[in-house]
């Protein structure tokens, strides 16, 4: 019933920002009953739905192929809807001053041309110097008509030049989100960029100073992103050297025999201490089971509620809070109860509300993902919303969270003012 309810406010959200787009981008732009207007009502109509086809098919159970044919064109217009949207509000401004200060600039010179009503003729002034007899006298104009509609008439309001104003507009608002993006999916096709932070840990040994995490979150394999994209965030994670690779959830977005292939390159992750993962909140969508068998099949090992002692600090992983619902949910008491607590402490955990519970049970460094920094800006301000750190390093009490903004995306293959990354975190002792 949510999820119905959920696809219903979807539809009419986005209902409702199609008629503005088809308003402002083929109703104001094209000649009523012309080939391009039908084509852009068709579209209006067109598009919505296979944003809708692209949400539903995995859900439904589509078959994989049906699910990427849906996927490519459906999500990559979704983000350009968001950025047309942005654009031609923008353009409301400029439009309404586009359209009146010319308006105001023909009024006065109207006004300027309006023919001045006679002085009556001086006393004793010839007759000659009157109109001549049977001539219609002029009419002074009265005040009142500068205040009517044909008086506020001028080039700028003309059909031509709305349909002018309207047409710049639409090119220049889709000209900007379509180069927006554009960079936006170059970014996340290029591979994930390389962040380095250094975190000192009170209670990390000397010996372990120095020591190199490679933290990785939301790769988020699915029917746009393949097997070429996990070839390229399992590079650029080998290329950094680590000590230990930290995969902090939401891998996938399918299940495993439809992207069993794509994951496979993750057998090639190369790492002094092994690689380690937990669950996001995506893989309870995805068969979570299935896929904690398979990355372990795959050479990474899953921390479900569990630790692993390494040299100089304990590594624990719980599940993510998603797993609530399915009672698979996170067990801090497990990972981290019976734990030596002169060690230092770092933690995986997928979302960064889990913060507080790591607080509560002295945690010296949680790792997560989650966020995708907003993936979509303005969708920053959305994530801050709901989260208490959306990318970085932050500290909640002795104990410090790093968020990183993930190496994939989520439905549009884009990001805007949130690049994909793999971050090296080098831990430090103090003293």
């Amino acid at each position: 019933m949510i999820f119905v309810l959920v696809i219903a406010a979807i539809f009419a959200l986005l209902g409702a920002v199609h008629r503005y787009l088809w308003r402002r981008l083929v109703r104001d732009t094209t000649a009523p009953g012309g080939a391009a207007r039908r084509t852009g009502t068709v579209l209006a109509v067109v598009l919505p739905l296979l944003v809708l086809a692209a949400f539903v098919a995995p859900r439904a159970g589509a078959p994989f192929p049906l699910q990427q044919a849906f996927a490519w064109p459906g999500y990559l217009w979704l983000a350009l809807v968001l950025y047309l949207t942005l654009a031609l509000l923008a353009g409301e401004a400029v439009r309404a001053v586009w359209l009146r200060l010319p308006a105001r600039r023909a009024d006065a010179g109207e006004r300027a041309a309006l023919p001045v009503a006679p002085a009556p003729p001086a006393a004793g002034a010839s007759p000659a110097a009157s109109p001549a007899a049977g001539a219609a006298p002029r009419a002074e104009r009265h005040p009142a008509a500068e205040e009517s509609p044909a008086a506020e008439e001028s080039p700028a309001a003309s059909p031509s030049r709305r349909l002018f104003v309207a047409r710049s507009v639409a090119v220049g608002a889709s000209a900007a989100a379509a180069a927006t993006v554009g960079y936006g999916t170059y970014s996340v096709l290029s591979g994930p960029r390389t962040k380095r932070i250094t975190v000192p840990l009170a209670k990390l040994p000397r010996a372990a100073h120095g020591y190199r995490i490679a933290v990785v979150s939301d790769i988020h394999l699915g029917p746009i992103l393949g097997r070429a994209h996990t070839e390229r965030v399992v590079a650029a994670v080998n290329r950094t050297g680590p000590d230990l690779i930290a995969i902090v959830g939401d891998l996938v977005d399918g299940t495993v025999a439809d992207l069993g292939p794509a994951a496979e390159p993750l057998r090639r992750l190369e790492a002094r201490h092994g690689s380690f993962f937990v669950t996001g909140n995506h893989e309870y969508f995805s068969g979570v089971q299935e896929w904690v068998d398979h990355v372990r099949e795959l050479g990474v090992h899953p921390l479900r509620n569990a630790r692993v002692e390494l040299p100089g600090f304990d590594l624990a992983g719980v599940n993510d809070i998603s797993g609530e619902n399915h009672a698979d949910g996170p067990d801090y008491a497990r990972a981290l109860g019976d734990r030596d607590p002169a060690r230092a402490s770092v933690l995986m955990a997928h979302q960064p509300v889990m913060i507080h519970e790591a607080v509560r049970h002295g945690v010296d460094l949680q790792l997560s993902g989650h966020t995708h920094g907003g993936q979509l800006w303005p969708g920053n301000l959305v994530a801050a919303a709901a989260n208490p750190t959306v990318a970085g390093l932050d500290r909640y009490g002795d104990t410090q969270l790093y968020v990183t903004r993930g190496a994939g995306a989520w439905g549009p293959p884009v990001r805007v003012g949130a690049p994909p990354d793999v971050t090296v975190v080098q831990l430090a002792a103090r003293g």
